[in-house]
């Protein structure tokens, strides 16, 4: 947020008094609106979404518009799980004119005082315990600024302290009913309703099987529930056989469930949602800590469930305190549409919840979709109009074969080789039947060549392989498609002999005829060995760049290397293609073709074409395909600036650090004005020189490869500390995106957790069911205490059983 100026009214207590009816928070609430209208306006349980309860202090009702106690208690409850609404670190704070000079929030004062929090809506600070029991009967000291209307006194800082008062303070007052409201033991029901040790240590043991249990579920991603849970069922759903199973190995486990009351069973479905969400909530809190108000980059993606739902994945990609990259699920949202605004808005609402703030954001990674990457109002353009430093990267190593493809299809012979494969996937795998007998044809081939000497046998060789139908969201399918029709030729062959023969219908006979005389031609056999050797070096390229460690100049690099063989199979790679090709024809008898020989244009073989068979194969149809391919990666990877691939480079460890520039870095870092400000550049051309001097001097150093490299040995060194301008500047690099493959493998997640059989799911539970499930690492080490306490101060527990 840019600084800016504005002024206000001079601070005073008619102002504050005037303010609670004017546009700030509550104004709708104020001590003399009218008393039927603010009946008429209140709000229910039923109402209540608990997950969308406003965090900007200026939009948050007052808590006497809830209705009932228990509801106020558990409004309070939430506000104080999530805390003070505080501003992200390093937030520019606007400045106000107060008696003549400029003036601002300062950030220090979230640190003194615990309870308050910032509207960057209206630029005011709040408090949020005199909020929660500001309709209670304790006193003047609810209309206060810091509760009704909010303070900006920027130049009296003592009004902060004057606040909180004496010990018997409006404000100390409230402190202490909010500590005995996250006290269960402290309430009056709680008094009330005392138990013995043996009691508390039942239920415990109960609390602690079903988390096991839960954590289990989560870990597998397995469904919860079962059709019919009654007492007489023989499946109770997994969860409930799960805690049974538990029960019969453990006679401690056992006793206290057998001996459970109706009400406090620890095993009702609210129960276990709410423990979902305490393991969820417990792995994006250690997310957003590890990330600790430091810069990250943001993948976003969307996709249809089962049910036919859009979601959107939020994954945030950082530099840990040990240096090394992490990409993290921090959300899965439902998405009424796909238009940006909607998306951005809901990026917001998760983004408030965890304290996030889009100055954070250094880089943004999307698929390319015109909604993604729209350069005037797409979701690029708007994060990028709240921070001019979230580059955006074109991502699309998930799609890359898919690419190559579709470019391929450009060129008239390839186009027609593709759509007879898709013609052959579909005639070949109509049946069970054909597709058995082209794995049965594919054992006896197979063990006759073990018999012969031709094979070799042993643990993972001669696995048993289908016909792999390509799709366009599985990455490496087309690869795997031409790869397995190479490996399955006679099988292929025999089938379609079979359907020419036997085939339902004329149609199907014709069709497997024709496939046969063109599967037999020598155009096939060229066509096919051509696209393994392209889609082989884009899958080589594809598994690289979904690594989730890998960083953009590494990433470039490998683009840069797999251009170079697309260049080098089209100006040295014919004669060796033709080789394989004819390989290829004498292992299945297929007639070679002379290269010397006039080509014969098969669809009009009248008409002469006055090229011979190596010119049309060499350029008509092998140079026009990779000069295809080489165009479109020079499109595709173009959104990334040369320029700033050009800087970033300066920063390769490689060959005691060749490529190092002081002037390419320190342009580099003035592409970041919200890190280095003047005065830091300066102290940052001053530190890159002796940081070279450092390095090189340093022996440890001396055999690096990679920035990733360099970023996890400087942490491991304390040279992050010695250097910390040129480590700031290392993690700007490391944390810009390369692929979106971590928000692809959340949809994958996705499929397994929502189904056909289980497609009625809640958004919400089903959110914090992906986010274990994709985060297995953080599920499994969180300590079951932690879940307890999490637990135990979410709601009242007493009204579930």
């Amino acid at each position: 947020m840019e600084l800016f100026l504005k002024r206000k009214l001079p601070l005073t207590d008619d102002n504050d008094e005037n303010l609670d009816r004017g546009t700030s928070r509550r104004d709708d609430t104020a001590p003399n609106a009218n008393h039927f209208t603010h009946l008429s306006s209140r709000v229910s349980r039923q109402e209540v979404n608990f997950d969308e309860l406003p965090y900007d202090p200026a939009d948050r009702r007052r808590i006497s518009y809830y209705i009932g106690q228990n509801l106020q208690d558990d409004i309070r409850r939430k506000y104080l799980i999530r805390g003070p609404f505080k501003p992200p670190p390093g937030f520019k704070f606007p400045e106000t004119i107060i008696a003549g000079h400029p003036r601002r929030c300062q950030s220090n004062w979230f640190t003194r005082y615990d309870w308050l929090e910032y509207s960057e809506k209206v630029d005011k600070c709040f408090c949020l315990y005199c909020y929660l029991f500001r309709d209670c009967n304790m006193g003047q000291g609810g209309n206060d600024a810091f509760v009704i209307a909010g303070w900006d006194g920027w130049n009296k800082s003592d009004r902060l302290r004057d606040h909180v008062g004496k010990c018997n303070s409006f404000h100390n007052t409230a402190v202490k009913r909010c500590n005995n409201l996250l006290k269960p033991g402290q309430s009056i029901g709680a008094a009330l309703n005392k138990q013995s040790n043996l009691t508390k240590e039942m239920h415990l043991i109960r609390l602690t099987t079903s988390i096991k249990a839960v954590r289990y579920l989560l870990n597998q991603g397995l469904a919860f529930r079962g059709h019919d849970e009654s007492e007489e069922s023989t499946n109770k759903g997994n969860f409930r056989e799960l805690l049974q199973l538990l029960a019969d190995g453990n006679d401690k486990v056992k006793e206290a469930i057998s001996k459970a009351p109706k009400n406090n069973k620890m095993i009702a479905p609210e129960i276990q949602k709410d423990i979902a969400e305490c393991f969820a909530e417990i792995i994006v809190k250690s997310v957003i800590e590890e990330i600790g108000g430091d810069v990250f980059c943001i993948l976003v993606d969307e996709s249809a469930d089962v049910s036919g739902k859009e979601q959107m994945a939020i994954v945030l990609r950082y530099a840990d305190k040990l240096g090394e990259i992490k990409e993290r699920l921090i959300a899965v949202v439902h998405v009424k549409e796909t238009s940006a605004s909607c998306l951005k808005a809901n990026i917001d609402h998760v983004f408030a919840k965890y304290g996030l703030s889009f100055k954070q954001i250094r880089g943004q990674g999307y698929d390319g979709a015109s909604n993604m990457r729209g350069e005037f109002n797409g979701l690029r353009a708007l994060i990028m109009r709240e921070n001019s430093s979230a580059y955006y990267i074109h991502c699309f190593a998930h799609q890359l074969q898919l690419v190559i493809v579709a470019v391929a299809k450009k060129n008239d012979d390839s186009s027609d080789f593709f759509d007879m494969v898709s013609l052959l996937l579909t005639v070949a795998g109509a049946s069970c039947k054909r597709k058995d007998m082209i794995r049965e044809s594919q054992q006896e081939r197979v063990k006759k060549a073990i018999g012969s000497g031709q094979l070799s046998s042993g643990t993972g060789l001669n696995q048993e392989q289908a016909l792999q139908r390509a799709g366009d969201t599985r990455w490496g399918s087309h690869y795997k498609t031409l790869k397995s029709l190479n490996n399955l030729y006679p099988e292929v062959i025999e089938v379609l002999h079979y359907v020419e023969k036997e085939g339902p219908n004329d149609a199907k006979r014709r069709q497997a005829r024709g496939l046969l005389n063109y599967l037999k031609d020598f155009d096939f056999v060229f066509h096919l060995q051509l696209m393994l050797l392209i889609l082989g070096h884009a899958n080589s390229l594809s598994l690289s760049l979904q690594r989730k460690d890998k960083d953009i100049l590494e990433a470039m690099l490998e683009v840069k290397l797999t251009k170079q063989k697309f260049q080098q199979i089209r100006d040295d790679g014919c004669d060796s293609l033709l080789e394989a090709i004819y390989s290829f024809c004498e292992e299945h008898g297929i007639p070679k073709v002379d290269m010397e020989e006039d080509y014969i244009d098969r669809h009009n073989p009248r008409k002469k074409t006055n090229r011979t068979n190596y010119q049309h194969y060499r350029y008509d149809c092998l140079n026009p395909i990779i000069d295809l391919q080489l165009a479109e990666f020079s499109d595709r990877f173009n959104e990334v600036n040369s320029k700033l691939l050009t800087q970033i480079a300066a920063f390769s460890p490689k060959n005691s650090f060749e490529a190092f520039k002081v002037e390419s870095l320190m342009e580099l870092a003035k592409s970041y004005p919200d890190d280095f400000n003047s005065t830091q550049l300066k102290d940052l051309g001053l530190e890159l020189p002796i940081y070279i001097d450092n390095v090189r001097a340093d022996e440890r150093f001396a055999n690096l490869d990679t920035i990733s490299e360099l970023a996890k040995l400087m942490v491991r060194t304390k040279k992050d500390l010695a250097f910390s301008l040129v480590y700031r500047l290392l993690k700007l690099i490391l944390v810009l995106p390369v692929a979106t493959a971590s928000v692809e493998r959340c949809f994958s997640a996705m499929k397994i957790v929502k189904t056909i059989l289980r497609n009625r799911i809640g958004d919400e539970f089903m959110s914090h069911c992906i986010i274990c499930f994709v985060e297995q690492g953080f599920l499994a080490t969180i300590p079951i205490k932690d879940v307890i306490v999490r637990f135990n101060t979410m709601e009242d527990r007493n009204r579930r059983g």
